[in-house]
């Protein structure tokens, strides 16, 4: 038996053993990514100060100024969410217990945050733009100390694990890195998605384009919270 043949064997060995395969369900995976993404998407698309920001750099510097201002956003949405993660993580039983008025909760807030979303005006964080550009560094650094600065968001993130039943007892440590990439890549594609989408119709964005982004994004969080209540009422699932 050669070495290959040999490993290859010891794999399949260690596979049976410990039944990885049984372990890992791919409906399941498929089904954390799902909600995942969209919580990495639904935390990062609001146009608050960070949002305004980012267009304001994607207009005036250039579309990948933009991109790593979102890139800082995401990180540190990243780290609120494995700091609320790790702090839902002490309360399985409570959860398990009540998820179905916790995820109730989850939708009333995420149906707050969506009218408090459709009724702001992002227009009023908007702030003058230094004629210097910056590197990429500095611009990635400051949208990572300005939505850091707002802690707020961990309530945002306690509603959407709810919502979404995205923290429970049993998972695997492989399951629950799979769930906080998602997010990560949910909020990496809204920043490329906005930037893209800004730089394209520049000419034509104006500060009403952001005030009624601002409000297509509110009304959709709304749509998915109404939804999320009614279902969850129901004894169904949204996702």
């Amino acid at each position: 038996m050669n070495p290959v043949e040999k490993t290859l064997m010891q794999l399949f060995c260690l596979i049976k053993k410990y039944d990885i395969c049984g372990m890992v369900q791919i409906e399941t995976v498929l089904s954390i990514l799902w909600k995942g993404f969209i919580i990495g998407v639904v935390v990062s698309a609001p146009l608050g100060p960070v949002g305004v920001l980012c267009i304001q750099r994607t207009l005036n510097k250039g579309r990948w100024y933009g991109f790593v201002t979102g890139l800082g956003a995401a990180l540190s949405d990243i780290a609120y969410a494995l700091l609320t993660g790790y702090g839902m993580s002490f309360v399985f039983d409570y959860v398990n217990k009540n998820i179905f008025y916790l995820q109730l909760f989850g939708s009333i807030m995420l149906l707050g945050f969506g009218i408090y979303t459709f009724r702001s005006n992002p227009v009023h964080s908007i702030r003058p733009i230094s004629g210097n550009k910056g590197t990429y560094f500095h611009n990635f650094i400051t949208a990572f100390a300005v939505t850091l600065s707002n802690p707020l968001i961990i309530f945002l993130y306690i509603g959407l694990f709810a919502r979404f039943a995205f923290v429970s007892e049993g998972v695997l440590v492989f399951e629950a890195v799979t769930g906080y990439i998602a997010i990560a890549l949910g909020a990496l594609l809204w920043w490329l998605s906005i930037t893209y989408f800004v730089n394209k119709v520049r000419r034509q964005f104006n500060l009403r384009g952001i005030w009624i982004l601002n409000r297509v994004i509110g009304t959709i969080v709304i749509i998915v919270s109404v939804l999320g209540f009614i279902f969850t009422l129901m004894g169904e699932s949204l996702y």
